[in-house]
């Protein structure tokens, strides 16, 4: 009985965290796209002082600068390439959000790479309850798999300790 009931409670607390997910993607969604607006920005301006001054495009223009003696003139140059790698890397974020499945969202989200994007997101977090189907069912699957993952190696290890193994014969006996 203190079994089932560890189980129920087990299932209850994966249910509630694997509910927050679909919530946490939205609101991470919301981040990328304030990212996105903030280095479109950017990348607009350079793209104008590049054509202004006879570049192709931004790229170009940062590559003629990396070439500079002047150190500050490289370093500015670095700088705009990471920004412009940054807007690239942001606007595929954003794709991903946009066509893609609850589970690529996590996976993109909990992407070591993104630790800090995603502890930039949870300083504003609120937990809550999903209101989309593909949220409800993304959290009831992924926790009916949790509470297994966590409670049938338990299950097993008191099956093997507490059923005393049965003679074969036994039903043949008087």
């Amino acid at each position: 009985m203190l079994g089932k009931l560890v189980d129920k409670l087990i299932f209850g607390l994966a249910l509630l965290l694997c509910l927050q997910v679909p919530l946490l993607a939205d609101h991470y969604q919301q981040f990328l796209a304030g990212q996105l607006d903030a280095t479109q920005w950017q990348v607009e301006g350079y793209e104008a002082n590049a054509k202004q001054h006879g570049y192709v495009d931004a790229r170009e223009m940062i590559a003629h600068h990396q070439q500079n003696t002047v150190a500050s003139v490289r370093t500015d140059a670095q700088q705009k390439l990471e920004t412009l790698d940054r807007f690239e890397s942001l606007k595929h974020g954003l794709a991903v959000f946009a066509q893609g499945n609850i589970l690529e969202k996590a996976y993109y989200m909990f992407h070591p790479d993104r630790n800090a994007m995603l502890e930039k997101t949870l300083q504003n977090f609120k937990p809550g309850v999903p209101l989309g189907t593909e949220g409800l069912v993304f959290g009831i699957v992924a926790a009916l798999i949790l509470n297994l993952i966590i409670v049938l190696p338990f299950w097993w290890l008191a099956r093997l300790l507490f059923n005393k193994p049965r003679d074969r014969y036994s039903t043949f006996k008087n």
